[in-house]
């Protein structure tokens, strides 16, 4: 499975039948990732190009997430509070009337500071020096691709095992925070600057995301990982 032993030593100890051998990122391939749900915007590469060192808040939820109206407005205005630099993944159907719930102009304001597009090509993203931080909807996949590169998350689960890849982000691994809701359930723009301003501005977060970094690197290059993988090689062979 794509994960280390570093990442969840507690469920391995559990289930010593299953073997991880991950993490498994496109960058240690040769080659380029096909299959993607949407046409990649290779552009948005060229825009971090020139933003300052660990400035920008990277901002995709997957291919399933949906907001409401309300609850999108809160995020759009987040991220025009913050002040810092974001690219916001905004595919297609994000939410019933996207350009309907975007704040009075908004669009305008945001293209000094921010870039939205439709889909990223996100490992490359991630890897960027002037990626600071990832508001994530906490997917398996993106999980391991943040923690592998060093960057902290804002956790914003939407359903199924994301709640639980929450918990080890904030509460085992700790190189992260997640939201809360307000009594009618809407996570205000207010709260997500605030975690956004608490992450970026305690170093502990991303001292402890590049160490988990170290560990899984040093795991698929002739670490546990590896020697599981050669190990099943070596199975199928017999």
């Amino acid at each position: 499975c794509n994960s280390t032993y570093d990442l969840e030593q507690g469920a391995f100890t559990l289930a010593p039948e299953i073997v991880p051998i991950g993490p498994l990122l496109p960058s240690t391939r040769l080659g380029n990732p096909a299959g993607h749900f949407w046409t990649e915007d290779s552009d948005c590469l060229k825009w971090l190009d020139q933003q300052p060192p660990c400035s920008v808040i990277y901002v995709a939820f997957g291919s399933l997430t949906v907001f409401n109206k309300l609850q999108f407005h809160e995020l759009a205005l987040a991220l025009e509070l913050t002040n810092r630099p974001f690219l916001w993944v905004m595919r297609p159907e994000y939410t019933n009337g996207a350009t309907e719930a975007f704040p009075e102009g908004f669009l305008d304001r945001a293209s000094t500071e921010g870039k939205l597009i439709g889909w990223a090509p996100q490992q490359k993203v991630l890897s960027h020096p002037s990626t600071a931080c990832f508001l994530s909807h906490c997917g398996w996949n993106s999980t391991v691709e943040s923690v592998s590169n060093g960057v902290p998350i804002l956790c914003w689960p939407y359903f199924a095992d994301q709640f639980i890849n929450q918990s080890y982000i904030c509460d085992i691994w700790k190189v992260g925070l997640q939201f809360e809701q307000d009594a009618s359930g809407i996570i205000t723009c207010e709260e997500i600057k605030n975690k956004m301003d608490q992450l970026l501005g305690d170093s502990n977060f991303k001292e402890r995301a590049l160490h988990l970094k170290e560990l899984m690197m040093r795991s698929v290059r002739g670490g546990k990982s590896s020697k599981n993988l050669n190990d099943f090689i070596e199975w199928i062979k017999k």
